[in-house]
Formats: structure tokens, C-alpha cells, sequence
């Protein structure tokens, strides 16, 4: 029987032993994508608990107490944090195969040196630990961030933030890791939201062009991807139900806006003609300012009435969504290649079912200005376990170029997170290593370590064009 997650953990074979410790291992963390609060590193949060950290706007783990049974007070609701962190310990040692045993355990073995299990038997030890340590100077965020060898992040930013804590934290010569915004112009484009209106008087104001048609909208999206350049942007981030490919003429994308700025609910065949002008015209800006543009689909939100009433978005009620067409995307790419203002992109779908609909429609698009312009993203969200990193990148390697993979992101909330990229690191080494153990692969040490390190770290910093 082999150890407890021991330093061999998911590296099955010598080979990928090798790759992980001598290679993968020693290599940096770039955080493209996340969702982390830019005010927690600017004012250099420090904890009062372990459930402050792992239970604070955490959906997976409220998920998976929900589905244990346990009552929402102890997950979202008012209960003592220790009461929290027991429910969740409880919950956590019956985790078996879920991703969260291990993303939990690899935590509290990186940051709090814990090498045991948690469970409701050891529940008070873990409390203790893990609060004390947190109490310590060297666990407040910004440490937290050095002590995982982070060297960048990119968080998650709607048009109309002012980037006042990204601007605190570059003045700021005592921290030396980029903190860059992401643009996620998400609630400008939904136009069905009831709140739609409300805020396009922010962006207004924010971007001084009154908006008052689609011509406006651009123009004043356009003044704040300026801003958001000026600040270190390189990076926008879209969440999509699919990819849509609805064309309309401008005529009638501007009488949809007037339709729905007048106060009248919009079709759906009209969102999605609105959408797609929508999507084409921001791709086309991140053409120009050399951006790159993350597609994220495939996710039906907010499904339970009662609790999203109660609770709000994002709370741990979305799945996936089945539909994603890939007639549609390859037909989206190729009306802004027709014009060759196709950006580098990155597309993620929530259903793992789109892998090789995914693989097929990379080679379609792919050209000498960047190695692997067209990207296939990491296993995100519901996929970003063990089985789904695996068959993304058996995916990526049949039908496109896995070394060219930008490779692991966060997605996460939490800054205890980082260890995801040790965890994919492992998965990834021990997926090449069994190739080279099966002589399906060379074993070409050099070869290999050009991958390796590529896919952890350094073709993230090629293809983003960071400044490291």
C-alpha cells in the first residue's frame, strides 16, 4: 500500500517521478486566471481562521455539504466559524474520490506542514494548527502568495472598477508580483439582465460617453479597455452560456439596443444576434491592443430558484450545460479571421464532452504569430479533477500540440489555491511519464524537460507576452 499522499502522490511510474521532482517541481506559478479580491493583497489580509479561508465563497465545498446533507446555517448561513470548519471536516473525511479531499490535504500539508488526514476525529487538532499558524506574520496573503512562488496574477475585472488596489499594490516596491487586471465585460453585453440598464448609467459615467446605442457602447467600452491597458492588462475573460454565431446587421443589432434601452424585453433570438455583434467587436479590439481573449461556455447558472433567492449568484447552483455547438465557434473564429482580426484565444468548455469538438476547431485556426495561438484550456471547474485533467490533455495531445499548452490556472477565490498547480503538475507528469514508460515516447531528457517546464510555467509567459 503505497503512502498517503506522500511526495510520490499520483506519480505512478519512475519516469514521472523524475519529470515532477527534477523539473515541474521547481518551476514558478503563473495565476492568469482567478477570482481573488485585489483589495486582500493591496491591504495585505491576515486571517482569523482556517474556515475564513476555506469556506468564505468557496461553492465546491458548499456543494459537497449540501450534498452530505448538512444544513445551509453551518455552510452560508450564521453559524460559528469552528462550527463551520467542524460540519465541513465531517464532510471532508467522507470525500472519498473527490477532488477536494486532495486539494484540501495538499493545503494543509504546504501551508500548515499537517501530514495527517482531517475528519471529525481529528477536527480539533486541525482547528488549532491551522489557526495558529494562520495567526503567524508569514501567513498573511501577500506571504502566502511568495510562499507558493507566485510570480503573477491576473484577477477577474468588470469595465467599470476603478483598479484602485491594482495601482496601490504596483506603487508598492516592498511586493515584487504583478497583481494585473483580466476585463470581464460580462454585464455589458448581457442584455436580458433586469439590472442591464442600471448598468450601462455606471459605465456612463465611469467611461464620460453617454451610452444611448450600440455605436455608444463601443465607444465607451473602448475608453475603458484603454484605461485597463494603461494599467498592465493584457487579459479579458468571458463567462457565455455557448459561443454564439448569430449575425445581424448593424441595423438591426442598434434597433435591439433601443428595443431593450427603451425598457421592452428583448427575444431570444435578439440576444443572441446582439450577443454575437457583441463578441465581435470586443474580439477584434483584443486583435488590436495584442490581447488575449479567454472563451468560457457551457454553463447553465443560477438553476435553483429558491436558494438563488435567498443567496444570490454564485452560490453553487450552476451545471453544465449541454448545449455548445462547434459548428457555431468555428463559425464565430472564422468571421474574425475573415478579416485576420482573429486574437490569440483560449476556449473552455464546461462540458467535457466538447474535448475533441475543441481539438478539431484549434487546427482550423492555428498560424505562425503565436504556438498554439488557438488554445485549449485546462479542465475547468466541475472538470478540474483527477479524470478530467486526464482527458483533456489525452485530448489536447491527439489532436493538437499539448507542449505548446499554456496549462493550469486557479479559478479559485481562495488563496490557498496554488497547490491546484502542484496537483495538475503531478497529473500532467505522470500522464508524459507513462508515455515514456510505455516506449510510446522518447526518452529524451531534454525533450522532456522543454515540455515540462513549458506546460508549468514557461509557455504561459510566451503566449500572454508577460513582462517576467
Amino acid at each position: 500500500m503505497k503512502a498517503f499522499m506522500d511526495k510520490d502522490f499520483l506519480l505512478q511510474t519512475p519516469t514521472a517521478q523524475d519529470l515532477y521532482h527534477d523539473f515541474a517541481e521547481k518551476m514558478p506559478v503563473l495565476d492568469y486566471h482567478c477570482h481573488i479580491n485585489p483589495k486582500e493583497i493591496a491591504e495585505d489580509r491576515q486571517f482569523e481562521n482556517i474556515t475564513q479561508v476555506w469556506l468564505g465563497g468557496d461553492h465546491y465545498k458548499w456543494r459537497f455539504m449540501r450534498s452530505c446533507g448538512v444544513e445551509e446555517y453551518y455552510i452560508t448561513g450564521e453559524a460559528p466559524d469552528k462550527e463551520k470548519f467542524f460540519k465541513w471536516a465531517e464532510c471532508l473525511g467522507k470525500a472519498v474520490g473527490n477532488p477536494l479531499y486532495h486539494w484540501s490535504h495538499l493545503e494543509l500539508q504546504r501551508y500548515f506542514d499537517y501530514h495527517g488526514y482531517l475528519n471529525k476525529n481529528t477536527a480539533e487538532e486541525v482547528w488549532n494548527i491551522c489557526n495558529a499558524k494562520l495567526a503567524q506574520p508569514d501567513m498573511s496573503v501577500r506571504n502566502i502568495i511568495k510562499k507558493s512562488n507566485v510570480t503573477l496574477i491576473c484577477t477577474t475585472d468588470d469595465p467599470i472598477d476603478s483598479l484602485e488596489y491594482h495601482k496601490s499594490i504596483k506603487a508598492d516596491t516592498s511586493f515584487d508580483v504583478q497583481v494585473l487586471p483580466a476585463w470581464r465585460p460580462d454585464k455589458a453585453m448581457n442584455l436580458e439582465k433586469p439590472e442591464y440598464l442600471d448598468y450601462l448609467s455606471k459605465l456612463s459615467e465611469v467611461s464620460k460617453v453617454q451610452v444611448n446605442s450600440f455605436a455608444s457602447l463601443q465607444e465607451a467600452l473602448k475608453v475603458r479597455m484603454a484605461y485597463f491597458a494603461q494599467n498592465g492588462c493584457t487579459v479579458s475573460d468571458h463567462a457565455l452560456e455557448y459561443v454564439m454565431y448569430v449575425p445581424a446587421t448593424i441595423e438591426e443589432v442598434e434597433a435591439i439596443f433601443a428595443k431593450r434601452f427603451s425598457g421592452q424585453t428583448v427575444t431570444r433570438e435578439e440576444e443572441m444576434k446582439f450577443k454575437t455583434a457583441f463578441m465581435l467587436f470586443v474580439d477584434k479590439e483584443y486583435h488590436k491592443l495584442n490581447w488575449v481573449s479567454q472563451l468560457h461556455y457551457g454553463c447553465k447558472r443560477d438553476n435553483n430558484r429558491l436558494m438563488y433567492d435567498k443567496l444570490g449568484p454564485d452560490t453553487g447552483y450552476d451545471c453544465i450545460n449541454n448545449y455548445a455547438p462547434s459548428s457555431e465557434m468555428a463559425d464565430f473564429l472564422n468571421a474574425l479571421i475573415a478579416t485576420d482580426e482573429l486574437p490569440k484565444t483560449i476556449l473552455y468548455s464546461l462540458n467535457p464532452n466538447d474535448n475533441a469538438s475543441i481539438g478539431t476547431i484549434l487546427g482550423c485556426f492555428q498560424d505562425s504569430t503565436a504556438v498554439a495561438k488557438i488554445q485549449q484550456g485546462s479542465a475547468w471547474w466541475f472538470n478540474d479533477h483527477k479524470t478530467g485533467m486526464e482527458q483533456q490533455m489525452i485530448s489536447l495531445a491527439n489532436l493538437g500540440n499539448l507542449s505548446g499548452f499554456v496549462g493550469m490556472l486557479t479559478d479559485s477565490r481562495s488563496f490557498l489555491s496554488y497547490t491546484r498547480h502542484e496537483y495538475f503538475r503531478r497529473i500532467m507528469c505522470n500522464f508524459i511519464g507513462g508515455l515514456v514508460e510505455n516506449g510510446e515516447f522518447a526518452n529524451d531528457t531534454e525533450t522532456l524537460k522543454e515540455i515540462v517546464e513549458g506546460i508549468s510555467y514557461k509557455n504561459a509567459v510566451r503566449y500572454f507576452e508577460f513582462d517576467l
